[in-house]
């Protein structure tokens, strides 16, 4: 079957939508399907090989921008735009990327959206241009649902059905200005109907995008989300609290409020205040982009003042085999989101190093958690409850033992990438069989 992933780019930045579709590319291929995964945006970065790699990149950011800018450049000529979709200049166009204000962002989705009606419908001429000529593909799949203004296009041109993958974007558009936020949903709502199938990576996921943009039930197939476990050591137990080894508490996610690093902090202020878990160490990894830097150091301020700055390791943006390394020396791992996530690829990170995890009680975490039975949860954005529910394992070597244990067997049996590529597969094949 021949496949082509549409997969954003976040440029510098680590991101789990790009790491989710990179991995589904990797393993469609590796059970023998024509998979191309193209690039939109920004380049793709990811810690695994990366499966866009010498592709060229879609709806290019800087003309994508300029399109909804200015009118004149809608018409550019051909070799200025491709001149403005070189790799290297979106490369250094990245880094500001996060600079835009809220507002032209708000206005731009409004405009991608709108599909050809929109200022980007080049863009989608492009595109339909070079799938006609380098292979015409036997189905589409979209990374997120804030690309479905395309859809109508790429079908009515392509003759092929469209699927679209439910990857978090509800909290995205709740956070668009006022102005933009209920138009976006009108649209996303509207453009729907284009959509053959759609696929969730949680029934909780499924169940909230059904009802918020009134998608037929039996359109929305769940398929959890999968890693690749390799590298991932067999542990025999995770690193317990004893009287030789210090029990370190984990996060490993993009280093911002949204994840709940702040309340995180404030748990493990609250645990070394207690004194009950001897030689508690506090160790932080993932994303850490410009943008989120002065909030960091607000938090390493906090510790500092606290008195526990030396008993604190930050480990920003590392490569996969550092990853790994990290997670493997957690005791305990959490990432306290405040809001409620789709899924989290973070956790099953977790769990196929051996280590336990606490999350909070809302999104997906109970789904995941009873799947996999590798952590426990607790009540959200309230340290002194994380900082109970956390002590709970740190005190508990048993039990925080066999939660590490039943969850890495239930990540190497059920959510590998291979295992979401044979459950995404059938989807396809549904869709195909029927168009």
């Amino acid at each position: 079957m021949r496949i082509v992933q549409l997969t954003p780019g976040a440029g510098n930045m680590y991101c789990g939508n790009c790491a989710h579709d990179n991995a589904l590319v990797a393993a469609l291929r590796g059970l023998g399907h024509d998979a191309l995964m193209l690039p939109l945006y920004l380049p793709v970065r990811v810690d695994e090989a990366n499966e866009s790699a010498g592709q060229p990149i879609f709806f290019g950011g800087i003309n994508v921008y300029l399109q909804q800018k200015s009118a004149f450049f809608r018409k550019a000529p051909r070799w200025l735009h491709r001149l403005l979709n070189a790799r290297w200049l979106l490369d250094r166009a990245a880094g500001r990327a996060a600079k835009t204000r809220a507002a032209d962002v708000g206005e731009l989705l409004l405009s991608m959206l709108s599909g050809e009606q929109g200022n980007q419908n080049r863009e989608i001429t492009e595109l339909i241009a070079w799938l006609q000529q380098h292979g015409q593909p036997e189905i589409l799949c979209l990374s997120n649902a804030l690309l479905i203004g395309m859809t109508r296009r790429l079908k009515a041109e392509l003759r092929l059905p469209v699927v679209c993958q439910l990857q978090g974007e509800e909290p995205y558009l709740d956070a668009l200005p006022e102005e933009h936020r209920a138009p976006a949903w009108q649209l996303l709502a509207e453009r729907a109907v284009d959509v053959d199938a759609w696929i969730a990576p949680s029934q909780w996921a499924a169940g909230r995008m059904i009802a918020r943009l009134n998608l037929p039930p039996e359109r929305v197939r769940v398929v959890y989300g999968g890693i690749n476990p390799t590298g991932f050591e067999v542990r025999s137990q995770p690193t317990l609290h004893s009287k030789t080894t210090a029990p370190v508490l984990g996060f490993f996610a993009r280093m911002s409020r949204d994840k709940g690093l702040d309340t995180l902090v404030e748990a493990f202020i609250e645990l070394k205040r207690r004194g009950n878990v001897f030689r508690l160490k506090l160790h932080i990894g993932g994303g850490c982009e410009p943008g989120d830097e002065p909030w960091v150091r607000q938090l390493r301020q906090r510790l500092a003042q606290a008195g526990y700055i030396g008993e604190t390791m930050f480990s920003p943006n590392p490569n996969r085999a550092e990853k790994i390394a990290f997670l493997s020396g957690l005791t305990v791992l959490s990432v306290p989101a405040t809001y409620g996530e789709a899924f989290g690829l973070y956790v099953l990170e977790a769990l196929a190093a051996g280590v336990p995890v606490v999350q909070p009680r809302h999104g997906a975490f109970p789904e995941i958690l009873a799947a996999t039975g590798g952590g426990i949860l607790c009540e959200p954005n309230d340290p002194r409850a994380l900082a109970n529910a956390l002590e709970t394992l740190l005190l508990d070597p048993t039990q925080a033992r066999a939660l590490g244990e039943q969850g890495q067997i239930a990540v190497r049996e059920k959510f590998t990438a291979e295992v979401m590529a044979r459950e995404t597969l059938r989807v396809f094949e549904g869709l195909i069989h029927r168009h």
